[in-house]
């Protein structure tokens, strides 16, 4: 009984041993089979894979079993032939991507594959461009954000400008971050069109999407307004005007006048850079002080000030003349300036011998050409002779009155005497009042300076031979007798007169004179008396 107890433990001892020996061979059959799974790693959504699993040296049937991320089954195919595999298609959706592995049984034998992780790619669409700020619209220096907002996943961007794609060489100001397109220091060249491209690639397939292009405003910074005012007459009242300008910037920008610090109008302008407000204005009263200002989202600025006073044309009224000169120092034009000694708005006419030129006008230009030998600057306060002979020559004068009152007072200056003839183009032809000596002389050329060197040689010359002269004369005086010159010819010479000759009350004082003195020279007066034999005796006096 006691041996019959021991052979049945002995067995139940056994059986997990065998137990565990069968379950060894079983684990060790199913390894034998070698499995390779192929197929992307990475598809478009709403696309179509195909995973290809085979058993390499497998005796058929072989059954397959493609399984997904958490041990799903996505689906069975069994191989009859042994050589072919198995082919497993799939629809991409948003929950397809992870690691798919297969298994494979034949013949009491099991394997399991490599694995393969699928990324699922969203195209690009709904692709449109944004701005910090919104709407695009810059001052310049500011910073300024594009960004590129779009529906998908695995893209890249790309950014164009006026249809050129921007890099990292385009311009300093650029940076591209991401989907951003950064400005850091906005400037007018970057004002244009923008738009960006979202792309996304899967092995040889790209897919892109456009966004709508967006136009970028770059406002230019606004500089400080002018200001400046005029005056006109309608019948016995006057009207005033004031223009609040600036030269530069983008509008729309306000424009507000004060006067005496206190506002007294404003207006938005809305295309162009210039306001004009009314204003009470009598001449000769000072209206006040006036000041713009003008204002943008951005900036605040103030005119100088301007004091609103209208000072009737009146005084002296002077003319100069200017000769212009070519490099060559030939004599180009003639430049005449009306100086009017008082008067806020002066209008200006022009006369060449009494007659008026040119004809005239009330346009009240920076400069306004006339007729082709002449032309008016500076408000018709310059005249310019442009063609310069004979004809031009005569008397010129200038005359103002209140430009605001075609019936004011005229002013006038006197005439001036402008001569040019052919022989003064290559020198400085003069210029003369007709009352008066000329106030400005013509500029000194090159050959001017030459002639007045000459002269003053001929001038130290003729100087040195009359010290010479006076010398030689001294020493004949000396000479106790009237020395005789027989080599002059016989010419009907008259004794000229000295001044004691012509003058005969003197006579007494001369002769005092010679008694006083041992001796003295003569000095002016030579007398050539004629003698015998056509000789004549010098005798000093």
């Amino acid at each position: 009984m006691q041996k019959t107890v021991m052979k049945n433990l002995q067995t139940l001892n056994v059986l997990p041993i065998l137990a565990l020996a069968t379950l060894f061979i079983r684990i060790s059959g199913s390894t034998s089979l070698r499995l390779l799974l192929t197929g992307p790693d990475m598809a478009y959504l709403g696309s179509r894979v195909t995973f290809w699993c085979t058993a390499i040296d497998s005796s058929p049937p072989v059954t397959y079993e493609l399984i997904g991320d958490g041990g799903v089954l996505i689906g069975t195919d069994i191989d009859l032939e042994g050589d072919r595999g198995a082919r497993f298609v799939l629809k991409v959706t948003a929950t397809s991507e992870g690691s798919y592995h297969c298994t494979a049984a034949a013949g009491g034998s099991t394997g399991v594959s490599n694995s393969i992780k699928l990324t699922v790619v969203t195209p690009a669409s709904n692709t449109r461009v944004t701005s910090e700020p919104f709407p695009p619209v810059a001052y310049e220096g500011s910073g300024f954000v594009l960004n590129c907002t779009t529906k998908g996943s695995h893209l890249s961007y790309t950014w164009f400008f006026n249809r050129k794609e921007v890099t990292s060489n385009t311009s300093p100001a650029f940076q591209l971050s991401g989907n951003k397109l950064v400005m850091g220091n906005v400037t007018f060249e970057h004002a244009g069109s923008y738009y960006c491209m979202a792309t996304s690639r899967v092995q040889d397939t790209e897919r892109f999407s456009n966004s709508a292009p967006v136009q970028l405003t770059v406002k230019v910074n606004i500089s400080k307004p002018r200001i400046s005012f005029s005056i006109s007459k309608e019948g016995a009242s006057y009207h005033g005007n004031v223009t609040c300008w600036s030269t530069r910037g983008s509008p729309p920008v306000n424009f507000s006048l004060s006067l005496d610090d206190r506002e007294v109008g404003s207006v938005t302008a809305t295309e162009s850079l210039t306001a004009w407000f009314p204003v009470d204005m009598v001449p000769g009263l000072d209206m006040g002080e006036a000041r713009c200002r003008v204002t943008t989202e951005v900036q605040e600025l103030m005119s100088d000030p301007v004091t609103l006073v209208v000072v009737p044309v009146g005084g002296k009224v002077k003319m100069e003349v200017d000769y212009l000169y070519r490099a060559d120092s030939e004599l180009a034009a003639a430049r005449l300036t009306c100086q009017v000694s008082r008067g806020t708005f002066p209008y200006v006419s022009w006369l060449f011998n009494n007659s008026v030129l040119p004809s005239e006008t009330h346009v009240d230009s920076h400069i306004q050409p006339a007729l082709s030998q002449y032309a008016v600057a500076d408000h018709r306060r310059t005249l310019f002779l442009a063609k310069l002979g004979p004809e031009e020559s005569g008397y010129y004068r200038c005359k103002a009155r209140d430009s605001y009152d075609d019936s004011g007072p005229w002013v006038e200056s006197p005439d001036m005497l402008v001569r040019v003839t052919d022989r003064y183009h290559n020198s400085m032809p003069p210029a003369t009042p007709s009352t008066e000596t000329p106030q400005n002389a013509p500029k000194t050329t090159i050959e001017a300076i030459a002639i007045a060197f000459c002269c003053f040689l001929l001038l130290t010359l003729a100087a040195c031979v009359g010290c010479v002269y006076t010398m030689f004369d001294h020493e004949q005086a000396h000479a106790p007798v009237a020395t005789t010159n027989p080599s002059l010819d016989a010419l009907p010479l008259s004794s000229p007169q000295s001044q004691s000759e012509g003058n005969p009350a003197d006579t007494s004082s001369t002769d005092s004179s010679v008694q006083n003195q041992v001796y003295r020279p003569a000095k002016h007066v030579t007398t050539l008396h004629r003698k015998e034999n056509n000789r004549y005796n010098i005798i000093y006096r």
